[in-house]
């Protein structure tokens, strides 16, 4: 018999919620209400933030790990996964609402599926769409298509999940040493991804936890921000290819994100000038050999302990 979220313990005896947030003062509340209405206890670990995410934070019961510094969407996450004690994480973005059972519906399927790694509910985005990642720099080529994704029926296996929500056996988290410290932002839940596959685990959508997901909310937007956004777009994409034998960006497309840079400079539209430009330098800081953690003066320095 499957096991149901009757048959196991607390949730708060099982799961932690690990929420890092950047200026997420606006979107925070609703995520940390909807933990706390499963009974799910959160780490909130805010990146040096210029707002009041820490106060919102605290004041809704969750634990603040407070950087001093802004260390990263990964290595923020390892850092909330260090101070957790329960056998399961649940990593949650800010701009994420959990759907009532949701949490144990995850748990649930963890039970009965013993070989998965990491498991995923269903993405709802506010226009309805069930989010499902189709593609990956980091997949294999056959599962590359260009057509839109299947959105699976069931509980299915499939080749990456969204790092919007996953739910990770701790103690596997920690023996794969966690989100690649390397990366300062993006491709880092693909790169998990990767190495959990890689290392025998199955990566799990399970059809009856969903959540809701805003995306793009989880900070702020303005064109510095952007700029930052996409070189370290740019960067990680050339990182982790190199990481894994693929084919690394070409000049090419440096010279035609500039081109795109200069055109909408002309016509005065700054943010996609921004993040054309930010993909440029990113690009091109990757190709010299200068680090993302060199590019947010964190070169050196280790991941903050809990």
């Amino acid at each position: 018999m499957s096991p149901s979220a009757r048959d196991l313990p607390p949730l708060r005896d099982n799961v932690t919620a690990i929420v890092v947030a950047y200026d997420s003062a606006e979107v925070l509340p609703a995520c940390l209400e909807a933990l706390a209405g499963e009974g799910v206890p959160a780490i909130v670990v805010d990146n040096a933030s210029s707002d009041v995410t820490s106060q919102i934070a605290a004041a809704r019961g969750a634990t603040v790990v407070a950087n001093a510094r802004n260390e990263g969407y990964g290595r923020a996450n390892n850092i909330g996964v260090a101070a957790s004690a329960t056998p399961f994480v649940l990593i949650v973005n800010p701009d994420l609402v959990v759907e009532p059972g949701a949490v144990a519906a995850l748990l649930a399927a963890a039970e009965l599926y013993p070989d998965a790694g990491m498991l995923a509910p269903r993405v709802v985005e506010p226009s309805g769409r069930v989010f499902v990642q189709p593609r990956s720099l980091l997949s294999p080529a056959y599962l590359n298509q260009a057509k839109a994704a299947v959105i699976p029926e069931g509980d299915a296996c499939l080749p990456f999940l969204s790092g919007a929500c996953l739910l990770v056996r701790r103690e596997l988290f920690l023996a794969l040493g966690g989100f690649d410290p390397a990366i300062f932002l993006f491709y880092e839940d693909d790169d998990l991804c990767r190495r959990m596959r890689d290392a025998g685990h199955a990566l799990v959508h399970v059809h009856d936890a969903q959540v809701r997901h805003a995306r793009g909310r989880s900070s702020r937007p303005d064109p510095a921000r952007r700029f930052r956004a996409r070189w370290h777009l740019a960067w990680s994409h050339g990182y982790v290819a190199a990481k894994y034998g693929l084919p690394v960006p070409s000049p090419w497309t440096i010279l035609e994100n500039g081109a795109k840079a200069v055109g909408y400079g002309l016509i005065l539209n700054r943010d996609k000038m921004s993040a054309h430009a930010g993909s440029v330098a990113g690009a091109l800081a990757w190709r010299r050999g200068v680090t993302a953690l060199e590019q947010q003066g964190l070169a050196g320095k280790p991941e903050l302990s809990a």
